[in-house]
């Protein structure tokens, strides 16, 4: 089949039970919560996939670091991420296509393959870096990582293999419950709540430069190319139609929005707990110095949100570079697909699954590994964002559901900032290795 061909077509066999529970209630002018709860998929994924193992640690340092100071710096990235997120997914329904095949039809071939070099190479160094966060969670439940990895790898892998899109999504979302571990963590913190929400609504920045650069981190951790590339993708996977945008946009935007509360429960969490004691090197480093002072509830509710935030991320990552790959050469990508019919989609994803859990398994420097992955993404962000924005303004891609003139000076604004403080981070980082 071309790929030209709308992937809703594509994914019409198994799809269509998503349409059919919602239509129902999609004509009525107020819908019942649950209808959103229904529609709860591809942005909330997309979303909650950002609080990986990298995440962790770089939320819980800012806790330790400077405390509650960073939560209104939170707050200007979730706008951030709402606007990006809701554009990917808006793209992936109207067109019927992923953001990659947009690019290769809407760009050069050549910068298309450059991003996805790109792309393939940073998550990459991501996804081991999540059956890592997999192996440590594990580890603080004192399970050894040699078990744990290759059994964790081996249930993402039979999980994408094997089902369908629908039932992967369903676990992906099950997996997500494990971010209410956070706010359950922040509690038994004690944090000053009154502080906490001043310093959310009020800005409380120190100028140094460890502080900038802790900024940029956020929002090269916040805000990663492959959430955009897996909320446009997994909306076409899943089926859906122009008619269903208002649930997906809820979906995207409440994701988005939720995924960031999280993040800023650990930051909490952390700075109730361990405030002023200097920046973290790891997630497992920031769960095993809460035991002290908010005791042995605090840490395994940690290292529950890490366990599922990893395997999450562990799926979703890789996934993410098959629908890209897939997408740029212009052949069958979905889940839903057996082996023979999208071999170089799950081909692409079973190598980086045992690929990655297999060098997670060796003895290799993570924050090495981790700093090359924020150069690539630092270097493909602005890119990836870019491109976004052109197609959102394109009324040839989305017709009448083009960015309003409001929405699209905020985008413009929005991406400009974000896309300028990542090549913040990459010179910030590259400068650090001399």
């Amino acid at each position: 089949m071309s790929s030209a061909t709308p992937k809703r077509k594509l994914n019409q066999e198994g799809q269509r039970s998503f349409g059919a529970r919602l239509q129902a209630s999609t004509t009525k002018r107020r819908r019942p919560f649950w209808v959103y709860l229904v529609a709860a998929g591809p942005g909330l994924i997309a979303a909650n996939a950002g609080n990986d193992a990298g995440g962790i640690a770089t939320y819980s340092s800012a806790g330790s670091q400077f405390g509650y100071r960073s939560l209104f710096f939170m707050v200007l990235v979730t706008i951030g991420l709402v606007v990006v997120q809701e554009m990917s997914a808006r793209l992936g329904v109207y067109s019927g296509k992923g953001l990659a095949a947009l690019i290769r039809e809407e760009f050069s071939i050549r910068l298309t393959g450059l991003a996805m070099l790109a792309l393939g190479a940073s998550n990459l160094g991501l996804v081991v870096s999540e059956f890592a966060g997999i192996g440590a969670a594990f580890q603080l439940f004192g399970v050894s990582r040699y078990i744990s990895i290759p059994l964790s790898a081996l249930a993402i892998w039979s999980l994408v293999l094997f089902g369908s899109y629908r039932y992967a999504e369903r676990i992906f979302l099950i997996m997500s419950l494990a971010f209410f571990a956070y706010p359950l963590a922040a509690i038994f913190g004690h944090p000053d709540w009154h502080k906490v929400a001043v310093q959310t609504a009020i800005p409380h920045f120190i100028a140094s430069n460890s502080f900038v650069f802790l900024g940029v981190a956020l929002i090269g951790t916040t805000i990663s190319p492959y959430m955009q590339v897996y909320a446009a993708a997994g909306v076409v996977d899943r089926g859906v139609s122009p008619e269903e945008y208002p649930l997906e946009r809820a979906d995207a935007v409440g994701g988005a929005i939720f995924a960031d509360i999280i993040s800023m429960f650990i930051i909490i969490a952390t700075a109730a707990a361990i405030g002023g004691t200097g920046p973290l090197q790891s997630a497992q480093q920031a769960a095993i110095a809460l035991r002290p002072i908010a005791g042995s509830q605090a840490v395994n509710l940690f290292a529950i949100g890490l366990l599922g935030a990893s395997a999450l991320a562990a799926a979703v990552v890789p996934l993410s570079t098959s629908y890209a790959v897939a997408e740029a050469l212009g052949v069958e990508r979905s889940v839903s697909r057996k082996f023979r019919q999208a071999p170089l989609f799950l081909g692409l994803f079973s190598a980086q699954v045992l690929l990655g859990a297999a060098v997670s398994l060796i003895p290799v420097n993570l924050i090495t590994l981790l700093i090359f992955t924020q150069v690539l993404q630092g270097f493909l962000t602005p890119i990836i964002l870019t491109f976004i924005v052109v197609l959102s303004n394109r009324r040839s891609v989305l017709g009448n559901a083009v960015n309003g003139r409001i929405f699209k000076k905020v985008a413009a604004v929005s991406v400009i900032a974000i896309a300028g403080l990542s090549s913040l981070l990459l010179v910030q980082t590259v400068i650090g290795w001399f």
